[in-house]
């Protein structure tokens, strides 16, 4: 009986023994946990930028500031025109015709850019002054010739009154300077009426030297009745041939 339990005692220890030495070698390996990885850099920050012009509105030929602020950014330029700029400050610029200024920043993060309007103001129209008449329209205008008789180099109440209407156009226009010229009807021989066409020129003259017009502003010439006016063979016609006419010598 003892010899049968020591015997069962035995073969129970080494069940026991087996399991434990199975239990031991089918177990799980225990894996090293991994060492903690460093944390990824922050992104760079991108850039921004601002771009003012003061004054937004200028005239030709005056100029505007353009003003500008920026981060993040490692390179910044202004076009047209201006270049390469630090990363704040200012620039006077002086367009001619309205313009765009664009300002780009660039760095690690990126780029970004700004604008800003520079407006010209076009000239207003040039005030079209009202055409005055020329010295030949006025002259035209403003000197009247005297008109004589028949024969007669005298002059007459209105060739008076047409003279002085001339003397006051010369004294006030002085940059005039005229040529009276002496002329005759039809009626005489040529070298008569080159004669009386010379008193008239002549008496035409010292009338007006009389009213203040100076002398050296004032030649005479005679046509007697080589540059009739009318050519008519009638007293109306001859009329208009008798006369102390003028012609601007300037």
């Amino acid at each position: 009986m003892n010899l049968a339990s020591r015997s069962l005692y035995r073969a129970g220890l080494l069940l026991t023994l087996a399991a434990a030495v199975f239990t031991f070698g089918c177990g799980k390996k225990k894996v090293a946990a991994p060492p903690p990885q460093a944390a990824p850099p922050p992104a760079a920050a991108s850039p921004t930028v601002t771009l003012q012009a003061s004054p937004a509105s200028v005239n030709k030929g005056e100029s505007s500031t353009l003003s500008w602020n920026s981060t993040d950014a490692t390179k910044l330029s202004i076009a047209p025109e201006v270049g390469d700029v630090t990363a704040q400050g200012s620039a006077k610029v002086t367009p001619s015709d309205s313009t765009t200024y664009t300002i780009t920043a660039s760095g690690p993060g990126g780029s970004a850019s700004a604008t800003a309007t520079v407006a010209v103001n076009a000239p207003p129209p040039p005030v079209e002054q009202p055409k005055g008449p020329t010295d030949e329209e006025l002259f035209l205008k403003e000197v009247r010739d005297a008109y004589f008789d028949y024969d007669k180099a005298d002059i007459r109440p209105d060739a008076r009154t047409a003279l002085s209407k001339t003397a006051d156009f010369l004294k006030a226009n002085t940059r005039f300077k005229v040529t009276i010229e002496g002329h005759c009807d039809e009626r005489g021989s040529t070298e008569y009426n080159l004669g009386l066409g010379d008193r008239r020129a002549s008496a035409v003259k010292q009338y007006l030297v009389s009213l203040g017009v100076s002398a050296d502003r004032l030649s005479t010439v005679s046509f007697g009745k080589e540059k009739p006016f009318c050519m008519e063979s009638a007293e109306a016609c001859w009329q208009q041939n008798r006369r102390g006419h003028f012609v601007k010598a300037n």
